[in-house]
Order: structure tokens, then sequence, then C-alpha cells
């Protein structure tokens, strides 16, 4: 996984074919973001209004960022790992759930990814004190550029299996971080996450780390289905850090 994998360019998507649903609270639908000239941004995501979302209250938010391996036009992939697998399974989540999809040979990139945040503010009844970012391994570096380009804007991010660059990690500041990694993983190096969290001790940064002795590059399956994740998540506000 080259270090660059967030590169300068908004995210272009074809969302032809994509019959975006009314969202309805308890399940998860297609949607589909669109922005006109100059910046003529399309990007699918599926959608996840928490039970009891119509009662009124503001909720938190958590965007998912797939890996490499769900890039595409199938808004079906998103759904194989992590949350959107989770609530395609069943289980309730008490987060409203944006997991967006890139098409095939694409790469995460802050801009595409705020401009999805904001409109989902602008729509939907949004605690920002509690937006939430996670990713799996193109997803997991994904979750640290977002991190390290505007971390007032989120409560906590966790990566899984990503990396990024050390030189910048400091600018995350107080923002609260959980990493994870595999470490048998021969796709992305445990090394990637290991250099990240010193660099980000070394300055003072709010960061733990959960490593997985026997585990591949799959550190997302036992991270997703472990509910302290969620209640570590819910736990962090950004007014908290102000």
């Amino acid at each position: 996984m080259p270090r660059g994998v967030c590169i300068a360019m908004l995210i272009f998507a074809s969302a032809s074919g994509l019959r975006a649903q009314a969202p309805a609270a308890g399940e998860q639908v297609p949607q589909v973001l669109q922005r006109g000239a100059p910046d003529s941004l399309a990007l699918a995501y599926l959608l996840y209004l928490p039970e009891g979302y119509d009662g009124g209250a503001d909720w938190p938010l958590l965007l998912f960022l797939h890996g490499a391996g769900e890039r595409g036009s199938d808004l079906a992939q998103v759904a194989v790992h992590g949350p959107p697998r989770l609530l395609r399974e069943g289980r309730a989540l008490p987060f409203i759930v944006a997991s967006p999809q890139l098409p095939a040979g694409q790469y995460w990139h802050p801009g595409a990814l705020h401009a999805l945040l904001d409109d989902l503010a602008a729509r939907y009844r949004v605690d920002e004190d509690r937006v939430y970012v996670s990713g799996l391994s193109m997803g997991g570096f994904g979750t640290w550029a977002l991190a390290v380009d505007r971390p007032a804007r989120f409560a906590a991010v966790a990566p899984v299996c990503g990396g990024g660059d050390p030189t910048a990690v400091c600018g995350i500041g107080a923002l609260p971080v959980w990493a994870f990694h595999g470490a048998q993983d021969t796709v992305v190096p445990i090394e990637r996450s290991e250099e990240l969290v010193a660099a980000l001790e070394a300055c003072g940064g709010d960061v733990r780390f959960t490593v997985y002795p026997d585990a591949g590059h799959d550190a997302w399956t036992e991270t997703y289905a472990n509910p302290a994740l969620y209640d570590w998540l819910l736990a962090r506000r950004r007014r908290d850090r102000e």
C-alpha cells in the first residue's frame, strides 16, 4: 500500500442505475450525493438511520470507509465488512451510519468526504459534537487522512489496518484515536500503524492501539464485532476537547 493513497482529486462516481430509496429509521438504504459543475461530484453511499430516529433528537454520525476490494459500482459490496455488514445482518447501531463507495481505481480524498458530511449535517439530525470516522485497510488510510486534514470536525476516529504520514500526525492534536492492526498482516504491515501511533504518542496525542497477535490483514472482523468500540466512540464528544 503506497503512502500517498489519498491523492489530491475529487471523487467522480457514476451513479447510473442507482435507485436511491427514501431513508426510514432502522433501515440501511442506497443514496447518492450529486453536485453539479464546477465540482461535479457524484458519490453513492449506504445510509442507515437508527431506530428511534423519528423521535426528534440529534444523533451521532459514524462515517465508514471501505477497503480497496469494495470499490466499484455495486453498493452491496460496501456491506461485506464493517458496520454496514452488521446492519445488513440485522444488528441495530445507535448511530446514523454513512458508508460511501469509491469507483474502481480511486482512493479516499478528504474533500469529497467533507462534502458528504456537510450534506448529511444539512439534511439529517446530526449531533455535530459526535461525528466519528472508521475505516479498514485503504479506508484506514482514509481515516488517518481525514483526522489529519480536519481534526476539529470529529469526536474520535478508529482506523483499522491503515497507515499514513507520521510527520503529519501531530496535527491531530487531542483528537482521540483507537487504532487496530493484525501482527501478521502482509498487505499493510503492522509497522504502518506502529509508526503513526508512536509519532502521536511522542507529541502527547490521545491514542490507544490494539494488536491482534495472530491476525493477518483481516483485523476488521474482530474489531467491528466488539461492542467496546461503539461504547468508546459514543463516550467521546468534540466539545470535551475544547
